[in-house]
């Protein structure tokens, strides 16, 4: 049975106009206080669709974690890259983002004919197409979303086992209070990034 997929409008889109290696790039973690930004590029086969790929954040962790092995299984190409916090903090959370987006490309080891990428514009040597909430609107940039956002998550746990008082393992390094209170009291760790954190430390 054929799955109905509305999220191939843009893939679609790009097919028709001869495109036939179509990739969609996606971030996780361009607001936490800690940890790294980490990007995925990955070029899905669109003959063999996996349900239930969608932006990462509509999916439950469990599905999340099986839907991140069938992608990498049946992806055409995928890259996953990430940027350190030191250097968040050197060149700023929207150009760490753009060079990590950008890294992620480089990585495919097949050349898109074309990108789809979550809201942002990129300077590459292929085309692109930014699309606002495309995580929700491409099933590519869904499927780019599940492997950064696994990848990440899982990072964070094993920063929690290195530095287990600030609770990555539930927060991911996002700032809720438990954390923002943790680093008060104690003051911030290596992945801390020091820009996102000056209005309460130092």
């Amino acid at each position: 049975m054929k799955i109905y997929v509305p999220q191939l409008e843009y893939e679609n889109k790009h097919f028709e106009l001869g495109c036939r290696y179509i990739a969609g790039v996606d971030e996780v973690g361009r607001g936490p206080l800690a940890g790294p930004v980490v990007c995925a590029s990955v070029i899905m086969n669109l003959d063999d669709i996996i349900e239930g790929v969608t932006d990462s954040k509509k999916v439950s962790e469990k599905k999340r974690e099986m839907l991140f092995d069938v992608i990498k299984e049946k992806a055409i190409s995928y890259c996953i890259s990430e940027i350190s916090p030191e250097e968040i903090d050197e060149i700023n959370i929207l150009n760490a983002t753009k060079k990590c987006m950008i890294n992620s490309i480089k990585g495919l080891s097949v050349t898109p004919d074309v990108v789809l990428v979550d809201a942002v514009n990129l300077d590459v040597d292929v085309k692109t197409e930014p699309i606002i909430k495309g995580d929700l609107k491409s099933y590519t940039i869904g499927a780019a979303s599940i492997l950064a956002k696994v990848y990440r998550d899982r990072l964070m746990k094993e920063y929690a086992k290195e530095f287990p008082k600030y609770g990555f393992d539930r927060n991911a390094g996002y700032g809720t209070k438990e954390h923002i209170d943790m680093i008060k009291e104690i003051g911030p760790c290596k992945i801390h990034r020091r820009t996102f954190i000056k209005n309460f430390w130092g």
